[in-house]
């Protein structure tokens, strides 16, 4: 295959799943974070937390066209080793097309004890979120990242994406600590990482 073909199949790609993912910020906004999807230097920057060596699986919530997910995989992780919980039945159809081997849930992310099914009492690694948590109020954001905590070891991170100025979860330095990870321009729109973790 000429370069010329390449370059054109891989904007086609890009711009099928910009697509996809314009149609389903359409169809349910209060879901999916923004109008595109993350971009794949932001995934890397998300996936570098990630430890592929310490046995444990990983968990991805908010995959959405698998931008994230292909950045976790290209980490080290194992498919296998991949539990991505996605709350859009066409995006997780989607990525089961793309990532056979990838552990996917279609289900919410906000009730995890019901949605990990056989994973519920799984401790993993860390946590790698695109949840939109500015869509949600805070009493729900601050109790999906302790919930998120409680299944990582202290002191591993959850990972979370925003489009805020501010960390989209309010500072409780008795139960959680937040650090700002990156702010990311190379993305549309520019986005925020942050990262909480447990120190007891």
């Amino acid at each position: 295959m000429n370069l010329r073909l390449k370059v054109k199949e891989k904007f086609g790609q890009k711009f099928d799943e910009e697509i996809r993912f314009f149609k389903g910020w359409m169809s349910n906004s209060r879901a999916v974070g923004a109008i595109l999807p993350t971009s794949s230097f932001t995934a890397r920057r998300m996936a570098s937390v990630v430890n592929p060596r310490s046995g444990l699986p990983v968990l991805e919530l908010g995959p959405g066209t698998g931008v994230i997910t292909k950045a976790i995989l290209e980490r080290g992780v194992a498919p296998e080793k991949l539990i991505s919980v996605e709350y859009s039945t066409d995006f997780f159809n989607q990525l089961k097309e793309h990532f056979p081997d990838v552990q996917f849930i279609n289900g919410d992310a906000f009730d995890l004890a019901r949605t990990l099914g056989a994973f519920k009492d799984q401790q993993f690694d860390s946590v790698i979120s695109a949840v939109p948590l500015l869509n949600f109020p805070m009493h729900r954001r601050v109790a999906l990242i302790e919930d998120l905590l409680a299944r990582i070891p202290v002191g591993r991170p959850v990972v979370q994406i925003s489009y805020g100025p501010l960390s989209p979860v309010v500072a409780m330095p008795d139960r959680y600590r937040i650090q700002h990870f990156d702010f990311v321009v190379r993305n549309l729109p520019p986005a925020q990482l942050w990262v909480y973790s447990r120190t007891h």
